[in-house]
């Protein structure tokens, strides 16, 4: 049986490849302690390796397509003795180097205030090429507390749009009793744009996700998607107690309400076939509070899709 840890290389990439995958792990709740939430995250990258790397490979997959260095583990951040805000700031240039030499990051948390770096990094590398970088939150939160009082596991985005006034930001299945009116008011004056679940709810079917996140960004949904090198970049972040509590336990901060999984994931391949995802970042799965590994399998599966997108779609290769 083929399984993706057969395919798998050990540290990053040593030459540029177009659709390659770079893995790299936050161990790191210290954010969410600070926040006041529940620790045990920092045992989130090892478990969803440990589950993604036993999945099977795509039906139907032409190995031939599998390049030496297609998927890699870059391995887990080393922060040693460096304080929060430093340990944000070596992960902000990891981000950076991965993305300099053409490959695309998946990053496993650890505390949500890792969406900064990976935010940051993403949007100075798009920025530096001439690009308007997109950001698109799912998350049951805005993420939007002020950092002056210190780094939290809700401070990523606030830090990221004080910093970048450049990026486009879709904060998508925010949850009303999740949120002051204070922090969605600044939210708005920042220009980002926000799907409440409450909103999502009122569609109908599997594809109300897709068709409610598609008008957002001004798109159609059944609009075909565009050529490999004409889409925008763009930065997936995927807090996991987006989703309800019956699919994701195993969250830092959980609630029976929430997003489902199967309409996510034809959202999350809509939004590979029109975007060049260029970073998915996977955060707050901590798997003391899991259930039968339900969160941390939810996780791996979402890193699934990200992973092999490129052959899905066919946009691969050495280059």
């Amino acid at each position: 049986m083929d399984m993706i840890k057969d395919i798998l290389h050990r540290g990053w990439p040593q030459s540029h490849s177009n659709g390659s995958c770079l893995i790299v792990g936050y161990p790191d709740d210290e954010g969410i302690a600070n926040n006041k939430g529940r620790p045990g995250a920092r045992q989130g990258p090892q478990e969803i390796r440990q589950r993604l790397y036993s999945m099977t490979l795509p039906f139907g997959l032409d190995k031939e397509l599998l390049f030496e260095g297609f998927l890699c583990d870059g391995g887990d951040l080393d922060g040693g003795s460096l304080s929060l805000f430093e340990r944000h700031e070596l992960a902000k240039a990891q981000v950076e180097r991965a993305l300099q030499s053409g490959h695309r990051l998946l990053s496993f948390g650890g505390g949500h205030d890792y969406g900064y770096p990976d935010g940051a990094g993403f949007a100075q590398v798009c920025l530096s090429l001439g690009q308007r970088p997109l950001v698109i939150n799912f998350d049951a939160h805005l993420d939007v507390r002020p950092s002056e009082g210190g780094i939290n596991s809700g401070t990523p985005f606030y830090r990221l749009l004080q910093e970048f006034k450049e990026v486009d930001l879709i904060e998508v299945g925010i949850q009303e009793q999740c949120n002051s009116a204070e922090h969605w008011s600044w939210a708005l004056k920042q220009g980002a744009r926000i799907l409440p679940l409450f909103e999502l709810q009122k569609g109908d079917g599997p594809q109300a996700l897709t068709k409610a996140l598609a008008e957002a960004l001004g798109q159609s949904f059944a609009s075909p998607p565009p050529a490999p090198t004409s889409r925008p970049p763009c930065y997936l972040s995927v807090d996991i107690d987006a989703f309800s509590s019956s699919y994701a336990p195993g969250a830092s901060a959980s609630w029976p309400s929430g997003l489902e999984p199967n309409s996510f994931i034809l959202t999350l391949r809509w939004l590979l076939e029109r975007y060049d995802v260029r970073v998915m970042g996977i955060y707050e799965v901590s798997p003391p509070l899991d259930v039968d590994s339900r969160t941390s399998k939810l996780a791996a599966l979402l890193a699934f899709e990200y992973i092999f997108a490129p052959l899905r779609l066919g946009y691969h290769g050495k280059s």
